[in-house]
């Protein structure tokens, strides 16, 4: 594990692959940590592709430096985390895939940074035009109940007491059963109970339903810019979970007029929510696939 140190965090992350290998950023989701890549970071390490894999902001070991740091969950933050990290790296141009909210990072990052990027890879998240966040139908919003509940002073509160408890329902729900084991979820949730993970996990979501919530006002350029943004022109393969029951595999349908360069969707059938976890194989030769396409060859 190194570090890199930002206006505003000290950025933990793991390199592995051939140094002189072209760069992927691999970026984790919520509630994940970098562990979750191991299975398909190899082939890409095979293939002669060089990752670099961070811990986002609110997990340890990445650390806010200020204790008074607005704890700002926004995509726009992460992205920028993204590209601070990217920079310290001397990093000019760079592949991003993303899960989760890492999948957010990334379309964040080819919205503000185009210029910065190669290629992106979402799994199990679909684009927002404009960073905007709309209440879906009724199926979708019974899905995002644990949204709905931090929203309420009551159940952000319940999650403050067990945020471990309330990351393993979503572990045990988005998902077809018996893709982890006790062993890998008590690894990857160790520090799930640290103050700044529940903090920005709750501005996270709050953030995106209720008004007042903390902003680190160091982003306001780039939320203003994102809101400008309807479409993206970075190459996009979006890899989605067949029986994700986090995000219906419907909310990523029928989205191509979005994006203006080359854009693909990928299905995997009996997939849940954590694709890479779930169908490490699958996925990382889906990656590779669409690489070598753009003429992307480590």
């Amino acid at each position: 594990m190194k570090s890199i140190r930002t206006d505003t965090l000290e950025i933990a992350y793991e390199e592995a692959g051939p140094q002189n290998g072209l760069p992927i950023l691999l970026l984790h989701g919520w509630p994940d940590a970098p562990r979750g890549w191991g299975g398909a970071a190899r082939p890409l390490h095979d293939a002669g592709w060089r990752t670099i894999t961070p811990w986002l902001r609110g997990l340890r070991p990445t650390r806010f430096l200020n204790q008074q740091s607005p704890r700002d969950g926004s995509g726009v933050a992460l992205a920028q985390d993204a590209i601070d990290l990217a920079d310290a790296l001397a990093l000019d141009r760079f592949a991003v895939v993303g899960h989760d909210w890492g999948a957010r990072i990334a379309y964040t990052l080819a919205a503000l940074f185009p210029e910065r990027l190669t290629a992106i890879v979402a799994l199990a998240l679909a684009f927002q035009p404009r960073g905007v966040f709309k209440v879906p139908d009724f199926a979708q919003s019974r899905r995002f109940w644990y949204q709905w509940l931090q929203c309420i002073d009551g159940g952000a509160e319940k999650i403050r007491e067990n945020p471990i408890a309330f990351a393993r329902i979503q572990w045990n729900t988005w998902s077809p059963p018996g893709w982890f084991d006790e062993t890998e979820f008590a690894k990857t949730a160790s520090d799930f109970s640290d103050p700044d993970w529940v903090a920005i996990t709750l501005n996270a979501y709050r953030r995106r339903w209720l008004q007042g919530e903390e902003t680190d006002p160091r982003y306001a350029a780039q939320r203003q810019e994102l809101a400008e943004v309807e479409s993206i022109s970075t190459p996009t393969l979006m890899i989605q979970g067949g029986s994700d029951f986090c995000d219906d595999p419907k909310e990523s349908e029928g989205l191509d007029s979005y994006f203006k360069g080359e854009y693909r969707r990928v299905l995997l059938d009996g997939v849940g929510h954590f694709p890479h976890r779930e169908a490490p194989v699958a996925v990382s030769s889906a990656i590779l696939d669409f690489l070598r396409e753009l003429r992307l060859e480590a």
